[in-house]
């Protein structure tokens, strides 16, 4: 019998066992056996993988699920790990005929440099990807699955810091993760109500932060609420070069940004700054109901692309609507958020300061 793999690769999002699922009961009805490989794209380079084979039971049981019952792998293999490590035989044991990548960015590369590989080797494979990142930076695709679970968490925590820091007329930093694209940082900072948001696409200048803050307390509002990406830079750090940036960074003797912004804003400013880092909460939990629809929109268009013999492919959603996008068009490419975006306009308008 014809066998399908799937994995799960980078960091944990809401959604993966939902994509999981409905990738499985899809290719079970078609009478395909479907394997699951743990640890990501680490299984292809060892001799002994541990591999589980999903059933319907599996695929209902996982369907609603946090994280990736898969597990997860950050590996990236090198062409040293190609040309020693890759375990063809995995593939023609199992007569495994398609691959289903559920990651970001450097799993789609690798996607596209494993069909590839197995192109060589005189395998050729079926491969499709599905964009998975909280991050919402999958170049392709306007959203992917994970992003508004994250969201949600995030906003959830500027709501809760927001009734404390009013309270107490303090100021706030609320650092979310985004350590090169900003996306998830402004949702969450304009559906949280966030005074300022910060995010690495616009360096910010700490005296135009200190000068809103200011003004807010002249204004009567002791308190307010930053949101910070945990991959803001600042304008200065912004004219570095690559190294220059690195070098700066290490010395910095905060353990983030936003320690460091709290302690410059204090200094220029005498109030009080409190930092809360929500981190990997962002990551956990079951997906919300946008991204279980999603997910399973991604994990059926994924098998129809399959049955229609489109391969080296990801699935992505454009105008609501679900197509395909060449995998080599994708790799290695970030989805940035734009200067002039309607996102940042709308922050604008509403009198947010994004620090520049």
């Amino acid at each position: 019998m014809d066998a399908i793999a799937i994995l799960t690769g980078g960091g944990p999002a809401p959604g993966m066992n939902t994509v999981v699922g409905s990738v499985a009961k899809t290719f079970l009805e078609k009478g395909y056996r479907v394997l699951g490989l743990h640890c990501g794209y680490s299984s292809l380079f060892t001799k002994n993988p541990r591999i589980t084979e999903i059933d319907f039971l599996l695929a209902d049981d996982i369907f609603n699920r946090g994280g990736s019952f898969l597990t997860m792998s950050r590996f990236k293999p090198t062409d040293k790990n190609f040309e020693e490590d890759f375990n063809l035989d995995l593939f023609v044991k199992n007569n495994i005929k398609l691959l289903v990548t559920v990651g970001g960015d450097d799993t789609a590369s690798t996607a596209n440099r494993i069909a590839k590989f197995l192109e060589a080797k005189k395998y050729p494979i079926a491969n499709i990807h599905v964009p998975k990142t909280i991050d919402n930076d999958l170049w392709g695709t306007d959203m992917t699955f994970g992003f508004q679970s994250a969201v949600d968490i995030a906003t959830h925590v500027i709501d809760c810091i927001h009734t404390t820091a009013t309270s107490h007329g303090r100021v706030f930093i609320v650092e979310v993760m985004g350590h090169k694209v900003g996306w998830l940082t402004l949702y969450a900072g304009i559906s949280g109500g966030a005074d300022v948001i910060l995010i690495p696409e616009l360096p910010y200048d700490v005296d135009k932060v200190c000068k809103v803050l200011k003004k807010r307390r002249m204004q009567g509002k002791p308190f307010s609420i930053l949101a910070v990406a945990e991959g803001a830079i600042s304008k200065e750090e912004s004219k570095l070069s690559k190294k220059e940036f690195k070098a700066a960074r290490a010395q910095m003797k905060e353990p983030s940004v936003s320690y460091r912004l709290a302690n410059e804003i204090a200094e220029r400013t005498g109030q009080e700054i409190r930092v809360t880092i929500p981190g990997h909460f962002q990551r956990g939990g079951s997906p919300c109901a946008y991204d279980r629809v999603l997910s399973t929109r991604f994990g059926t268009a994924a098998a129809e692309l399959i049955a229609q013999k489109k391969f080296g492919y990801m699935v992505a959603i454009r105008n609501n609507l679900i197509v395909p996008v060449p995998l080599s068009e994708v790799a290695g490419k970030l989805k940035t958020v734009s200067p002039d975006c309607d996102e940042i306009r709308a922050a604008r308008d509403m009198g947010i300061s994004l620090g520049d």
